[in-house]
């Protein structure tokens, strides 16, 4: 009988307590070789604290970590070899870029012409070889971050862990970072773990995204499966969904749910689990505002969109390319459709105008109201 090779790194039943107060408490976290596994949540998630314990920085109160099968614990200096960080804020030390980026290979026993050639290797790969005998403390804050991932990538390891790698960057900066990161480190790293609160971050760059919430796991899955299917009201508004508070289910019919959300207004919306609902209970539904299509009142939008609303333009908003149109219905249902300025400009539309909206009953999401922390 063949057998699986272990996962590359495994997280089984993980605990941290701070005092009195659970930050984190994780059943089961894997990362294949070769993925780029992205942990996502708000501030408080608990996602710095599995990135300690991650990066053996840091022992649980329960669980255990496998790296390769084989169970490894903060001090474990082989399995610590393996692994390399890079901090929100880049953590670097005296000296020039070239002493920093050479830091590892130090440690590590390699020297001589090997070391010098791995440096080099590294310095190009992220376009500090101009910066190499600079003193660190003159660079700004883009440059030491990639003296920061070139110090990581150049021991090889089998994996890179980053913990907010961007979020103390300038706009511009942290656009370059990112492109340096997707870049290089699917070519040097054996597997990327990359936390974030970002989720375009996380969803630019991930095989599969873990989603946080409170210190527990609320969905893991690829980024299209969480985009089109949320597991909970929290996941979708994480990737940008808006949320209908109120409504209950009507009906269920072959992964759909009939959601009331007004006297006179019904929705149609797919749900992930049917046997959590029944008809009649307290329900929440989202939606994303790029998938509703507008039309003018007097005509008809190109759509097989089950779900149709009449209503007024209350607001035009250009928000960059975009623009954000909020609506509002004769019952006070208000939603908010996410258009390019070209289509707002098609539509002839401007506040008090008389639309319909189309939502496709796939696009919408509903779940029991009690999944939902309000």
């Amino acid at each position: 009988m063949v057998t699986s090779p272990a996962p590359l790194l495994e997280a089984e039943g993980i605990v941290r307590r701070y005092g009195e107060r659970t930050v984190l408490d994780v059943d089961h976290l894997v990362v294949e070789r070769g993925e780029v596994l992205a942990i996502v949540g708000p501030n408080g998630a608990g996602k710095s604290t599995v990135f300690r314990i991650l990066l053996l920085l840091e022992r649980p109160d329960a669980g255990e970590i496998r790296l390769d099968g084989r169970v490894v614990r903060p001090g474990d200096a082989r399995a610590r070899g393996r692994l390399a960080g890079v901090f929100q804020r880049p953590a670097l030390f005296t000296g020039t870029v070239r002493d920093n980026v050479a830091f590892g290979l130090r440690a590590t026993g390699v020297g001589g012409a090997a070391r010098t050639e791995r440096v080099d290797a590294a310095l190009d790969w992220l376009d500090l070889s101009a910066l190499a005998g600079r003193p660190v403390h003159t660079l700004s804050g883009g440059e030491a971050q990639r003296v920061a991932l070139a110090r990581a990538l150049v021991i090889e390891p089998q994996i890179l862990l980053l913990d907010e790698p961007t979020s103390s960057l300038d706009v511009s900066v942290r656009r370059r970072f990112r492109q340096d990161l997707e870049r290089v480190a699917r070519q040097r790293a054996g597997s990327v773990v990359l936390v974030t609160h970002d989720a375009l971050e996380a969803f630019g760059l991930a095989d599969r995204i873990v989603v946080m919430d409170e210190g527990r796991i609320a969905q893991v899955a690829t980024p299209d499966e969480i985009m089109l299917r949320p597991g909970t009201p929290f996941v979708a508004e994480l990737t940008g969904a808006e949320l209908l508070l109120q409504g209950t289910i009507e009906a269920l019919d072959d992964g759909l749910a009939a959601v009331r959300i007004s006297p006179d207004v019904v929705l149609w919306a797919a749900v992930r689990d049917a046997r959590a609902l029944t008809a009649g209970a307290a329900a929440v539904a989202a939606y994303r505002p790029e998938d509703i299509v507008l039309a003018a009142a007097a005509g008809a939008a190109a759509t097989s969109a089950i779900n149709r609303l009449a209503a007024r333009v209350e607001a035009i908003v250009p928000v960059g390319a975009l623009t954000r149109v909020r609506i509002r219905t004769a019952d006070g249902i208000v939603l908010t459709a996410l258009l390019t300025r070209r289509s707002v400009d098609a539509l002839s539309i401007s506040a008090g105008s008389a639309v319909t909206a189309h939502m496709k009953a796939t696009a919408l999401h509903a779940w029991a109201r009690e999944t939902h922390r309000l």
